[in-house]
């Protein structure tokens, strides 16, 4: 199980201008990449942070911001559509529920 901070409301991106030539197929992110690249990229958290808000190692969550970061790049550089799907063993943590820091603990 993985806890992500939300589900994504949007989870479908596309370019403005449809592409020249046959269209490619669209990259898929799954939600643990996209909450990977949130906490580190967007919030500023250490991957180690990130693993723990997660519930994962820190080497689960280098490998899903890796992935998560060449999708975007594929994204923007090829043109393509990015679609945000789940994997299924995500789980939203409630807004409610406190974090628990390093300092909560004895």
């Amino acid at each position: 199980m993985r806890f992500i901070g939300f589900i994504p409301e949007v989870r479908h991106f596309y370019p403005a201008k449809p592409p020249f030539g046959p269209p490619q197929p669209p990259v898929f992110m799954t939600y643990e990449e996209f909450e990977a690249l949130r906490l580190v990229d967007y919030e500023g958290l250490t991957q180690e942070e990130a693993g723990h808000r997660m519930g994962v190692s820190r080497g689960t969550v280098w490998r899903a911001l890796t992935s998560a970061r060449k999708k975007v790049a594929q994204m923007l550089v090829e043109g393509r559509e990015l679609i945000i799907l789940a994997q299924g063993d995500e789980v939203p943590k409630s807004s409610q529920e406190p974090e628990v820091t390093d300092e909560d603990s004895f």
